[in-house]
């Protein structure tokens, strides 16, 4: 075995070289390892890469990896995707590979410094197969230029295969056509005009059978064009020898089977024709996504305002956009109001005003209304490349459904040739006259049936097509795992700030205390919350600024996460926040205690103030219900699940909250930290739970839940931490999320049933289980075409996913 060389991460000293060296050494098959301090590498004689890896982690040190995609052309079944995956991973310095079929792509993680992308192209053409890099416009004018060329393939086949099966068919089914044969141009004759058309469908559109065929025998790993070549080639092999050797054979036996072969590579085209087609519309989201950018952008420089592609605007730039026209790049409006409708980003049909200061998303569509904005993100950094590439991630996630498939598939096709092996020996043995013909008809047609192209497509392509309907309802998947595990949820737990609630709170009281003043009391507590960046904090500003307060300056803030906020201002200290938090600071809250539960009870947050030491006022703030809300909520119950409210929140408050949207279980006044402890509770009993939040402090619960999901409308951490992305702030996504997850696994299981029951079913059909009893033996045509036709099946099953819609009752606010 080769020794490799790869970049280590963490060495600083030559104790640290000593010690890596040691670590690898000790890696089985690694041997000998030496590491070089000057260039942050180490080398090794052998042994797995994931194992290196690992090592070296749990040591403190980490080895560099490189995440590779790859377009593989070539591949057409389960058993492919098998044997690519297990060359690449064999490969010196690859960590892990991961192939989809669908896709027609290759993931590939290996140690930096260790291979090439040359080097991985290489070994994946010495497998049969084309590897090439991978880039989105170049893969969409690939996937057209090979249904155009397997069109061209297929037009070839069936215009040399129809006389074939005219000549030799047609006299089968209409005894006066065969005597007419017999009568001009004679048996023998018609035989050499089959032997010449099929040599030309084999060597011409059916040649790729046997060049790739012939490559993964070589590689002692069969596929689907092994078990066409084996079985085309058995069936024109002994027509061959009956046509120009007929002393070779029984008597009985002599008879032509051309147009089994003919037919069986123009069949496997039509169905690959008909594969490639529906491939296309498979990843038909990713077309559109890449299509909702506009190809150029008003742009003005040294006032002056021109057309420049789209490419070349950059950060600063103000744009000048008219009516209906498509936005650029995401930006903040500098001037003009229009509105904007933003449902091919966030799968919400009502268009979104904007005004000046306002955020525009690039893609979206303007009204009728003229703006100019300012870009603040270009290129790959705009909302909608990132949505791009999350919904390309997804659609080439492997569940784990598919590593079950793949164990499967990989003994698969070695069992069907042992079965055809074993068919063909039992009709030679116990078959009735002329047996060899019988036992040649089994065998080919059990190696055509049998191809387990729909097995390796079963899977992917559902995933493609679900993911992809799930983002043109504005739900993204970031880790396509989360496709699978949301069907399994039993609990949804849900944040109350900024998920059921707007997140915006308005003050709607400010009850004073004897002896204290309404402007003098607001002005110091709005400069202490100027401080903060608490959504109520923005309340307690707007009604100062409503009044026209003047706020006084600020010092010595500290926060209690969770609690409250203190200040120092016009040299008082003032504190502000909940009933328990000023009570330990020993403020006396005496006759507003009452107060506060009053408001509690109307669903209202209530907030405390002292003024050194002394209980000033009780404030109440209210966070409206989104629209959404209730309908999503009593969509989530109907769906059976168990709903669950978790809050900071006053516990009173809370409680008055859920009783409105008719949530029974309410989990309050949690702090930061507190809210992960309430989700493992909640899941004590084993149950599988989803929590879905939006804000910095959701990020922890995100994380620790079995699937978390982001409102698209909170923080970039909330996001970061999450599985699924609601990119509008609409609760209804969970629903739409949840449906799709249940829509697509239902299909994926109705995918693998077809696929695998087709095979079990028809396996022994084709081997001549029938023929004892009614006497009916399959042909190997009809095997090609029920082959060819169950891939057509499982493309078509998912393709029925692009109009899954959720059930969402009408909003009852």
């Amino acid at each position: 075995m080769a020794g490799y060389v790869f970049e280590v991460e963490g060495m600083t000293c030559g104790a640290c070289v000593g010690r890596v060296e040691r670590i690898l050494s000790s890696v089985d098959g690694a041997g000998p390892a030496t590491a070089n301090l000057a260039n942050n590498s180490a080398s090794v004689a052998g042994g797995s890469a994931a194992a290196i890896a690992a090592a070296l982690s749990n040591a403190g040190f980490g080895a560099r990896e490189t995440t590779l995609t790859l377009t593989v052309e070539g591949m057409t079944c389960a058993s492919c995707v098998g044997r690519v995956e297990r060359g690449l991973a064999a490969i010196n310095g690859v960590t892990s590979a991961q192939v989809n079929l669908a896709l027609e792509t290759a993931e590939v993680r290996f140690l930096t410094g260790s291979l090439t992308a040359d080097t991985l192209m290489s070994a994946i053409s010495n497998m049969g197969y084309v590897a090439k890099p991978q880039t989105a416009p170049v893969e969409e004018d690939r996937r057209a230029d090979e249904t155009t060329a397997l069109r061209k393939q297929l037009l070839i086949a069936l215009a040399l295969t129809l006389p074939v099966f005219i000549l030799e068919m047609g006299g089968h089914l209409f005894p006066a056509f065969h005597h007419y044969i017999a009568r001009t141009i004679g048996l023998q004759t018609s035989w050499y005009i089959q032997f010449a058309l099929t040599s030309a469908v084999l060597a011409g559109p059916g040649r790729v059978f046997y060049t790739r065929g012939w490559a993964a025998l070589r590689h002692r790993a069969p596929d689907m064009n092994a078990l066409v070549m084996i079985g085309t080639a058995a069936a024109y092999t002994f027509s061959t020898v009956a046509t120009f050797a007929p002393a070779l054979l029984p008597a009985t036996a002599r008879a032509v089977y051309f147009e089994a072969a003919a037919v069986i590579v123009a069949l496997i085209l039509l169905g690959r024709w008909f594969e490639a087609r529906a491939k296309g519309r498979t990843g038909a989201a990713i077309a559109r996504l890449v299509g909702l950018a506009p190809k150029t952008a008003r742009v003005e420089r040294d006032g002056v305002v021109t057309d420049l592609p789209l490419d070349q605007v950059i950060v600063g730039d103000i744009l000048h956009l008219r009516p209906g026209e498509k936005i650029g790049v995401d930006g903040t409006v500098t001037d003009g109001q229009s509105y904007v409708d933003e449902s091919m980003i966030t799968g919400e049909p009502a268009p979104v005003a904007k005004t000046i200061g306002a955020t525009v998303t690039g893609g979206t569509v303007n009204g009728t209304g003229a703006l100019q904005y300012r870009a603040q993100a270009v290129g790959a950094d705009t909302m909608l490349a990132q949505i791009i590439r999350m919904v390309g991630a997804a659609q080439g996630a492997r569940l784990p459904v598919q590593d079950l498939v793949n164990k499967i598939t990989g003994w698969f096709v070695p069992a069907v040739l042992a079965a055809a092996a074993l068919t063909v020996l039992v009709w030679l043995v116990f078959g009735p006259d002329p047996a060899l013909t019988h036992a040649l008809v089994a065998g080919v047609a059990v190696l055509i049936i049998a191809c387990p192209c729909a097995m390796g497509l079963a899977v992917p392509v559902s995933i493609m097509v679900g993911t992809g309907r799930a983002a043109e309802l504005g739900v993204l998947f970031r880790k396509g795992a989360a496709l699978q595990s949301l069907q399994s949820i039993g609990t949804i737990a849900l944040d109350k700030t900024g998920t059921l609630t707007a997140g915006r709170p308005e003050l709607t009281d400010l009850i004073l205390a004897k002896g204290f003043d309404t402007n003098t009391v607001l002005a110091r507590i709005a400069a202490v919350e100027a401080k903060s960046e608490h959504p109520i904090a923005s309340a307690i500003l707007r009604a100062a600024a409503e009044r026209g307060l003047e706020l006084p300056p600020a010092f010595d803030f500290t926060s209690h996460t969770g609690h409250g906020i203190e200040a120092q201002v016009a040299g008082q200290r003032v504190l502000i926040g909940s009933a328990r938090f000023v009570t330990q600071q020993n403020v006396d809250i005496g006759a507003l205690n009452k107060a506060g539960d009053t408001l509690a009870h109307t669903g209202k947050t209530p907030l405390y103030a002292a003024l050194n030491g002394q209980i000033a006022a009780v404030i109440g703030v209210a966070d409206p219900i989104k629209p959404g809300t209730p309908a999503a909520i009593a969509a989530l119950k109907a769906m059976g699940l168990r709903v669950v409210m978790i809050s900071g929140d006053n516990a009173e408050t809370a409680r008055v909250i859920a009783a409105e949207l008719g949530i029974r279980d309410v989990v309050a006044e949690v702090l930061p930290d507190g809210k992960v402890a309430a989700l493992n509770d909640l899941r004590a009993d084993g149950t599988k739970l989803a929590f879905v939040g939006d804000g910095i402090n959701d990020a922890p619960a995100l994380a620790t839940a079995d699937v978390g999901i982001a409102i698209g409308t909170g923080t970039d951490v909330a996001i970061e931490a999450a599985d699924v992305v609601l990119m509008s702030g609409d609760l209804r996504g969970v629903v739409s999320a949840l449906t799709i997850s249940h829509a697509t696994l239902r299909n994926i299981k109705q995918n693998l049933f077809w696929a695998f029951g087709y095979n079990a079913a028809l396996i022994p059909v084709a081997a001549g289980a029938l023929y004892p009893i009614w006497g009916v033996q399959l042909s190997p045509m009809l095997a090609a075409g029920a082959m060819a036709m169950s891939s057509v099946f499982v493309l078509t099953n998912a393709l029925r996913l692009r109009w899954v819609t959720p059930q969402i009752p009408k909003d009852t606010l």
